[in-house]
């Protein structure tokens, strides 16, 4: 008996002993992509190679103190020059999709304020030609947080509107250039999430923010968050407009965009958290998705925040009725909603003006087990429920889960091996996915699912401290090294029944 037919009668076994269900290729269809994913920022680094201009992070991360650990992504994972070896460790996981971002300023180093950069055009052709090349899918999203810097020094960036000009044209050389061979775009990742923490919290650049939100030079919290997102959707609408007009047809594509969507469970069983949790998905899922939708802002937050939310004029409504073709879903975590209007609490300042307080604590009792992320639990039915929430609220419109992922903290005194057997992320993979399948069986619209990371990476604010990686990342020979899910994952792709709490035995399949 091979070992991994071995493996196999081990895992039945343990499903019989523990009821556990195997999950199985199988359960999903041939269609479906499965992937990983990865942004420009966070894994390319040669940040003044190539002709690329400055973009907002790359000057962020060189103020002292803006990032924990004092890193920066100016050589980050080095993709730039080792696509290709990352590119192999997608062939040997067995992914047919690959979901990576565009780098505006390696194409626009100056917005459309200057010449389209032909290296970084190049740089992405090479990219997208190697992954075709070897069966896997591109799958593209047009801008993943960063911008050029040329764009926030000459009008403000997001504040104006004059950016709705500038992301049309950048997503039309986009269209023009890799858009016979992409069949898949994303026009933002999250712009929910980072919204509140480039203008709310000022945490992310260009760090504006006021009292009691934050403590920013900058900046005022309760009106530019809300400037900046409207600005985004009809950035979002123009590119979809374009799209939908001159290249839809003839390239044979889908567009849409990718929403940060954590679940919300009410603290106490009263009717004031159930209508707080409405409230936290309002201010944060439907803020963008109901405009791209439904041509208008939620009622919850026109409630709260009267003149404080702009209005869509009658061309901008008209603008909006291209939609999307689908929605990306970025999954991760749950936590309790408490209201704050009715009751004395803490109002959490990272959900806005919602006038809820977010917790992960119930009666003592964690919502799911913690991670290396603050705030970040493991809660696999979530996924589930904004599956079901999504699927009722927009018609079932398609949906990718397009990022889902386990954090480990990390020092830089940590090797390789002390995050080789990652059983935790084994799990919580195997978990995600089984709530996952269960949504679709109910009828949700599910067409692919992408593990957030191909590579451990750049993580924003968290620097280096934070390892999402299928493959282990050594910063400073840029060696990859796979992990006990790597190997899990290349399994349940290539069509074995799979358990979670699997031991140390997976180290010894090739995969």
């Amino acid at each position: 008996m091979d070992l991994r037919n071995g493996l196999f009668l081990v895992l039945c076994l343990q499903f019989y002993v523990s009821n556990v269900c195997c999950l199985h290729r199988s359960q999903f269809k041939s269609s479906f992509l499965f992937g990983t994913a990865t942004s420009s920022y966070q894994i390319e680094g040669a940040y003044l190679e190539g002709n690329k201009g400055l973009s907002n992070w790359d000057v962020f991360t060189h103020i002292q103190g803006k990032i924990m650990d004092g890193s920066n992504g100016d050589i980050a994972d080095d993709h730039y020059h080792l696509y290709m070896e990352d590119i192999e460790l997608m062939v040997k996981l067995g992914i047919n999709s690959y979901r990576f971002s565009i780098s505006w300023s390696r194409i626009l180093p100056k917005g459309r304020f200057g010449d389209v950069n032909l290296e970084g055009i190049a740089f992405y052709n090479r990219v997208i030609n190697a992954i075709l090349a070897k069966g896997i899918e591109p799958f593209v999203t047009i801008n993943h947080l960063e911008i050029p810097q040329e764009l926030q020094d000459r009008y403000g960036a997001w504040l104006s509107s004059e950016i709705r000009n500038d992301f049309g044209y950048f997503a039309e050389v986009c269209f023009k250039a890799f858009g016979d061979r992409v069949k898949y775009w994303t026009t933002f990742n999250e712009p929910n999430l980072r919204t509140k923490a480039s203008y709310m919290t000022g945490t992310d650049p260009p760090c504006r923010c006021s009292s009691p939100f934050g403590n920013c030079t900058y900046g005022n919290s309760s009106v530019e968050p809300y400037t900046a997102a409207h600005n985004i959707i009809l950035s979002h609408a123009t590119a979809v407009h374009i799209y939908r007009t001159s290249y839809q047809v003839k390239q044979g594509g889908t567009i849409g965009i990718v929403i940060h969507a954590k679940w919300y469970e009410p603290l106490r069983n009263t009717i004031a958290d159930t209508l707080a949790v409405k409230r936290a998905l309002a201010f944060d899922q439907h803020w963008f998705l109901d405009p791209i939708l439904f041509g208008d802002y939620p009622s919850e937050m026109r409630q709260i925040l009267g003149p404080n939310l702009p209005t869509f004029t009658s061309e901008e409504k008209n603008l909006l009725k291209a939609k999307l073709d689908f929605i990306g879903i970025n999954q991760y975590t749950t936590t309790y909603a408490k209201d704050c209007i009715y009751s004395s609490c803490p109002i959490d300042l990272s959900d806005g003006n919602a006038l809820v307080s977010t917790t992960g604590e119930r009666n003592g009792q964690f919502i799911g087990t913690p991670t290396g992320a603050p705030n970040f639990f493991v809660v696999p039915w979530g996924i589930e429920k904004v599956v079901m929430h999504m699927k009722q609220r927009y018609n079932n419109t398609p949906m990718y889960i397009t990022e889902n992922g386990y954090p480990q903290a990390s020092n830089s005194s940590m090797t390789a091996e002390d995050f080789a057997n990652d059983i935790e992320r084994v799990n919580f993979i195997h978990d995600y996915l089984t709530y996952l399948n269960s949504a679709i069986r109910k009828g949700a619209d599910v067409r692919g699912y992408f593990v957030w990371s191909l590579l451990d990476n750049f993580e924003w604010g968290s620097g280096f401290t934070l390892r999402f990686g299928l493959h282990h990342v050594d910063y400073k020979t840029r060696e990859r090294t796979p992990r006990l899910s790597t190997k899990w994952y290349s399994t349940f792709l290539k069509g074995s029944n799979i358990a979670k709490n699997v031991g140390t035995e997976f180290m010894n399949l090739e995969y």
